[in-house]
C-alpha cells in the first residue's frame, strides 16, 4: 500500500468522520430536536385541560423538547423551583446525547495530522536507511521513497481537515439548539407560574 501500513489507519478514520457526519447530521435536525409549533401546542392542550398522562407520554416521544418540557410538567404542582430543576435534569441528558460522536470528530481532526506526520517520519527512516545501504546512484529510486513517505501527511490532513470543520459545525448545531430549548423551557415555566407575561403562540 502507498504510502505504508499507517494509512490504514488514516482510511478508517476518514471512514467514521463521513458516517459520524452523516448520522448526526441527521440526527441534530432542529425541526426534530425542537419542533417550532410544540410549545403552543402544549399550552393549547393545558387551557383546554387536556393534558393527561397519555399527552404527557407522547410528547415525551415526540421529540428532545418534548422530552425536556414533559420532564418540567410532570413536576410543575411542587413549585417553580422543583420544575426547573426537573427540567435542567432532563436537559443534561439530552445534551449528552447531542453531543454523543462529537467528540469523535474533534479526535479525529487532532490525530489524522499526526498519523500522517508519523508515516512519513518512518517512511523518510527507510530512505535514509536505503540511501547508505546503496548511496545516492539511484536518484529515481530516492525520489520516489521521498514521495511515498510524505503521501500519509497528505492523506492525514485530507482526513484532519474536514474533520474539523464537521466538529465545528456540529458543536455549533448543538449551542443553538440547547439556546432555543433553553428559551421554551423559560417560557413554559414562567407561564405556568404567572411570574410574567408570556406570549405563547398555538400552532
Amino acid at each position: 500500500m502507498t504510502g505504508g501500513w499507517l494509512m490504514l489507519p488514516i482510511i478508517f478514520c476518514s471512514v467514521a468522520v463521513i458516517a459520524v457526519s452523516i448520522e448526526r447530521y441527521w440526527t441534530l435536525n432542529p425541526s426534530k430536536i425542537a419542533p417550532r409549533h410544540q410549545l403552543g401546542q402544549v399550552w393549547s392542550w393545558i387551557q383546554q385541560n387536556q393534558l393527561d398522562s397519555e399527552r404527557l407520554k407522547e410528547l415525551r416521544k415526540s421529540s428532545q423538547l418534548g422530552r425536556i418540557l414533559a420532564a418540567g410538567l410532570s413536576n410543575s404542582r411542587h413549585g417553580r423551583d422543583v420544575m426547573k430543576d426537573s427540567i435542567e435534569e432532563a436537559a443534561s441528558q439530552v445534551v449528552h446525547d447531542m453531543e454523543r460522536f462529537v467528540g469523535a470528530l474533534g479526535t479525529i481532526a487532532a490525530i489524522a495530522p499526526l498519523l500522517g506526520l508519523l508515516g512519513t517520519v518512518i517512511g523518510m527512516i527507510k530512505v535514509f536507511t536505503a540511501l547508505n545501504l546503496e548511496g545516492a546512484g539511484n536518484a529515481a529510486v530516492l525520489a520516489g521513497g521521498i514521495s511515498e513517505a510524505l503521501v500519509t501527511t497528505a492523506a492525514g490532513l485530507c482526513v484532519a481537515i474536514p474533520a474539523m470543520i464537521a466538529h465545528r459545525f456540529f458543536v455549533r448545531r448543538v449551542d443553538t439548539l440547547v439556546v432555543t430549548m433553553e428559551q421554551e423551557a423559560v417560557k413554559l415555566v414562567d407561564a405556568l407560574h404567572n411570574d410574567r407575561r408570556v406570549d405563547l403562540k398555538v400552532a
